[in-house]
């Protein structure tokens, strides 16, 4: 057995911005000198590996949630994204962490996400009203409205607020990039989303009918009230679904179209059949993810002959592991009408005790999305060079002009999904 430090392996170039324009070259360095793991030399090592992913992913014994430890590696104990980070769901102790998900993850299930689905529909479908008619447009710009405009709607909060909260959503989504002068911008942002969310939830608990049918900022209140959740969870948890919900969404979406200009033929039949949409997402979401989910080993242990220290800082690539050549022998082909194997199903929305609670709600909004899209965006054309975000947090296309003719909507009709 050796001690990690031992290991021979590639360094990968995480904080190198050009690894987020193109970082399957570095990958592919990285697998080219071990298997499964590879040195980021600032902090600690990853897990290249989709099958080293997935079963470590299956053992969370043996790993803790970063966010505490981040915070004070980063300096931002006292500060707000600090205090947010350090005592949201995920970053609880064992008990607490069971009990608020429990509470919650049952009212988070496939059935719930489809009930959603007319208010997405909707709010696409405005979206696409106003942007349409320009025929030219930043479209990682009009795919950021999205999935904020259809949280608005589910919590009963405004549209005249969004462009606000838009703004304090990127920044806080490239806190995991661990750029230490965004700090006094994310800290910020955190302060207003956290006062936005008790101005929320204090006017539906003033006016609990508020003249319509329940909505998502009711369940959430009524559930945290039934499982005896304190008022700073239930904040922290709405908090984390502005703050999750927005960039993940928002960089699938932008990405799968940035796929789909190179594939013609899918995006059109995306227009025509709803329900080849769905395998066209879950293919993208092999193809592209935007998150590096970190760990600590929480004790000393041993994994596939290597020995790591405690407290080792471990990355896990969600963004690079639906391309692993050794799981997916055409990893670069991008086919919807892939077979999807149990066993080789995506991990983009990890694995385990800490699987996003959100991933129903995604996906629904992800196959509205496109569905409308491409009826509505005909022949969409890249219109000049994509921007790209750092590899490490939150990664993506950072502004995606394009060009396209307009195009009409179709009335139909629509099943539960």
């Amino acid at each position: 057995m050796q001690n990690v430090n031992d290991v021979e392996m590639y360094h990968l170039p995480m904080s190198d911005p050009a690894m987020g324009e193109d970082p399957w070259p570095e990958f592919e360095k990285a697998r080219a000198a071990h298997p499964w793991l590879a040195k980021w030399d600032e902090y600690g090592y990853v897990i290249h590996s989709y099958d080293a992913m997935r079963e470590l992913f299956a053992d969370e014994s043996k790993l803790r949630p970063p966010y505490a430890d981040v915070v004070d590696e980063l300096g931002q104990q006292g500060t707000p994204w600090g205090r947010f980070t350090g005592e949201q769901m995920i970053s609880l102790p064992e008990t607490e962490h069971r009990l608020l998900r429990n509470t919650f993850a049952a009212k988070f299930t496939p059935r719930f996400a489809n009930q959603l689905r007319p208010v997405m529909r909707d709010q696409i479908g405005r979206l696409l009203d106003e942007w349409v008619p320009q025929q030219s447009i930043d479209f990682e710009h009009f795919a950021s409205h999205f999935p904020i405009s259809v949280m608005f709607s589910l919590v009963g909060a405004p549209h005249e607020d969004i462009q606000g909260m838009v703004d304090d959503l990127e920044v806080i989504g490239l806190a995991h990039s661990y750029q230490l002068d965004l700090f006094p911008r994310i800290n910020e942002g955190m302060v207003r989303i956290e006062q936005y969310v008790e101005d929320i939830i204090e006017k539906r608990r003033a006016n609990p009918d508020h003249g319509g049918d329940d909505d998502l900022l009711d369940l959430l209140i009524k559930t945290s009230d039934e499982g005896d959740i304190d008022h700073q969870q239930l904040k922290d948890l709405i908090s984390f679904f502005f703050i999750a919900g927005y960039d993940t969404s928002k960089n699938v979406l932008t990405y799968t179209m940035y796929t789909l200009l190179d594939h013609p033929e899918i995006y059109e039949r995306c227009a025509e059949d709803y329900d080849y949409c769905k395998k066209v997402i879950e293919e993208a979401l092999r193809w592209f993810n935007p998150g590096t989910v970190a760990r600590y080993a929480d004790a000393d242990f041993e994994f596939r002959g290597v020995r790591f220290p405690k407290d080792t800082m471990l990355f896990f690539p969600l963004s690079i592991s639906g391309r692993d050549p050794v799981t997916y022998p055409d990893a670069q082909t991008f086919d919807p009408d892939r077979p999807i194997e149990p066993e080789r199903r995506h991990i983009a929305f990890a694995l385990g005790k800490h699987m996003c609670l959100g991933q129903y709600i995604a996906r629904a909004q992800l196959q509205e999305a496109i569905h409308q899209i491409a009826q509505r965006m005909k022949n969409p054309k890249l219109a000049g060079e994509p921007g790209w975000r750092m590899f490490p947090g939150t990664w993506g296309i950072r502004g995606l002009p394009i060009e396209f003719t307009p195009g009409k909507a179709r009335v139909e009709e629509f099943e539960a999904a």
